[in-house]
């Protein structure tokens, strides 16, 4: 018709029969379980389950893990060079390389902390939109990044797996904070909601014994999925 065009201007829908054969062969195809939590997932030697999150604690504690200058991008964060690209599958494995480019100990550092926080500076996780930035800090206990400013793109992917993105509300704080300061945010669920009308959020730094407010520009559904842990974790308290 060449505008939009409702199709019950045209009658009643035309009666469809089902052919006795096809002429595509879907014999390989198998049909979805009846009882699917006995089905065993079959995964060869390189491929493993990726990291999921757990829902969002009303405290979050941990230690900077790294403090990265500006530009950082998402190859700094996740490497994608030959030697690791056939790891794709293997997020464990991959996550030993995290931010190698920028500090080779980050990794080790992270698992001897359970995890914690990294900052950073203008324009974190520019460049490639590549979920595995995400998913390598997930799987090494990242608990929020904190950062002068960030990519658009890289930003829904933390929050997607449950990653709190911080902004500095007062870039000056960047320079007050220290490798292994102990950082916490309390009543972290309380504050994550309240940021959905522009609330700040307050991050103590116990080391230093000081305070700094952050900025955490999210929607009330991104609000849904950081409290949840993660778009997977969200999409299934909806279903």
């Amino acid at each position: 018709m060449g505008v939009v065009t409702d199709p019950c201007d045209f009658g009643e829908p035309p009666v469809v029969t089902m052919p006795d054969s096809f002429k595509v062969n879907d014999n390989m195809v198998i049909m979805p379980s009846a009882t699917p939590d006995e089905v065993e997932v079959v995964r060869g030697p390189n491929i493993k389950p990726f990291p999921v999150n757990t829902a969002l604690k009303d405290e979050v504690d941990g230690k900077v893990l790294v403090c990265l200058e500006d530009n950082i991008t998402t190859d700094h964060i996740m490497p994608s060079n030959s030697k690791l690209l056939p790891f794709r599958s293997n997020v464990p494995y991959l996550a030993d390389f995290c931010l190698t480019p920028s500090d080779p100990e980050f990794p080790a550092r992270a698992k001897e902390n359970h995890g914690g926080f990294i900052v950073g500076g203008q324009n974190y996780g520019q460049g490639s939109s590549r979920e595995h930035a995400a998913l390598a800090p997930l799987q090494l206990g990242v608990k929020g990044v904190i950062a002068k400013s960030f990519a658009r793109i890289h930003m829904a992917n933390l929050i997607n797996n449950g990653i709190l993105p911080l902004t500095f509300a007062d870039e000056a704080d960047y320079d007050k904070l220290g490798l292994l300061d102990e950082l916490k945010i309390e009543n972290a669920r309380e504050q994550v909601k309240a940021a959905v009308n522009g609330s700040k959020v307050t991050v103590k730094n116990v080391t230093k014994g000081t305070t700094f407010e952050c900025n955490l520009a999210i929607s009330e559904r991104q609000a849904g999925m950081l409290l949840a842990g993660g778009l997977l974790n969200f999409t299934r308290e909806q279903a």
